[in-house]
């Protein structure tokens, strides 16, 4: 049997370091070729899907998230399919209730940042900020979301909300948004969680028209593995999720 690592934390605490299947203790944060809940779909970075971007060790991401290093996560849906959850899923989230909806995939929230904002240019690249500079937005909010299994498999989920005046504007502005390289409407900066390069590749991605406001869902690994499958149905659900 391999002997196991063991690492310390700068507060003097130490901690084990397990692994994966296929060598390395080091798993990558970010970039492939995010909820965001947010983005258009444009390539951020390159590599295997979950992989790329500036990378995070192990060790940072059990910091960075350390709930998500024990505690067990109650399945309330045991034994049904991703079909059967993902449905049962976006009733909860369009009812609001984020622990409930997490806790169909077996996971749970670990952490959470919310920003609201006047404008939106600022946010925004490409043909997604001169839509916005010819359709002004009335405000934006967006949330990062961190979610796991309690076994050190986790991902961020991007939700943003761009509300204009009317919903031709909204319609107009996620017809855009929606075409490979347009440019993106940024997700909430992943330093507001401590994931410092965390990146969202725009491969699971959701968008909805919420009367004149824009909603964009994305979700992206954080660390260990969440199939892409269920990556796909978090941003299927997060999207329904009500605004404030």
């Amino acid at each position: 049997m391999a002997k196991q690592e063991i690492r310390t934390r700068p507060d003097g605490t130490r901690y084990p370091i397990t692994p994966k299947k296929g060598g390395g203790a080091k798993l990558f944060v970010g970039a492939v070729a995010l909820v965001t809940v947010v983005g258009s779909g444009t390539a951020v970075g390159s590599g295997v899907a979950g992989l790329g971007g500036a990378g995070m060790e192990a060790g940072s991401a059990a910091e960075a998230l350390p709930g998500n290093l024990s505690g067990e996560v109650a399945d309330s849906l045991p034994g049904r399919s991703l079909k059967t959850r993902t449905s049962e899923g976006r009733k909860s989230a369009q009812r609001g209730r984020k622990s409930e909806t997490f806790g169909r995939f077996k996971l749970k929230q670990l952490d959470q940042a919310v920003k609201h904002e006047a404008q939106c240019l600022a946010a925004s690249t490409d043909r997604v900020r001169e839509y916005l500079a010819r359709h002004r937005c009335t405000s934006l909010d967006r949330g990062l979301y961190a979610v796991g299994d309690g076994h050190g498999d986790a991902a961020a989920i991007s939700l943003v909300r761009v509300r204009f005046p009317k919903k031709s504007d909204a319609t107009g502005c996620e017809k855009v948004e929606k075409i490979q390289g347009s440019g993106d409407v940024k997700p909430l900066g992943s330093a507001a969680l401590g994931l410092a390069g965390l990146s969202f590749s725009g491969h699971h991605y959701r968008s909805r028209i919420d009367r004149r406001t824009l909603v964009i869902a994305e979700v992206e690994t954080i660390t260990g593995h969440l199939d892409a499958g269920t990556l796909d149905a978090l941003a299927d659900v997060s999207v329904w999720f009500p605004g404030a």
